[in-house]
């Protein structure tokens, strides 16, 4: 079968067109990929704040009740011992916490979406060093070839 030659205007087009084209895929795919991202960040967001909704709804009936008891006196003493650390006389306070825990376990947790993103830019570069990698070998191979036909010419 023959080999069809192409031109150094065909040549130069393709060298000029094939990083744009790579660029705009590229762009495009990173556009979409952070795009389904949002849309499933919205759509875990709306079913965190249905959730919500229904516990919200939940605590109105239980504010309501909580509304009741507090016309009692006795209730109120009570309540205001308990959650403000009022004493009588002769009693003591001694104050127990947990929230030193969850600020740790808070300040190492790593944010899901900088290890996707990372990963995504981590590919885009393996890609683009492969087909970097590809363009040498072709040039490199073009190269042998026209060496080889010049010496075929030269030993004619």
């Amino acid at each position: 079968m023959a080999k069809k030659k192409i031109t150094k205007t065909a040549k130069r087009r393709l060298t000029v067109l094939t990083p744009i084209v790579i660029l705009a895929v590229g762009y495009l795919a990173f556009t979409l990929v952070t795009t389904v991202i949002q849309l499933y960040k919205l759509h875990n967001e709306e079913a965190e704040l249905k959730q919500e909704l229904t516990e919200l709804k939940g605590d109105s009936k239980e504010l309501k009740t909580e509304i009741t008891k507090l016309q009692d006196k006795d209730y109120v003493a009570r309540y205001a011992r308990e959650n403000y650390l009022y004493t009588k006389d002769g009693e003591y306070v001694i104050k127990v916490g947990d929230d030193e825990e969850e600020k740790q376990e808070a300040k190492f947790k790593i944010k899901e979406e900088y290890i996707f993103y990372g990963c995504v830019c981590l590919s885009f570069l393996i890609v683009l060093y492969i087909v970097i990698k590809h363009l040498k070998k072709k040039k490199e191979k073009n190269k042998k070839i026209k060496r080889q036909k010049n010496s075929t010419k030269k030993g004619k």
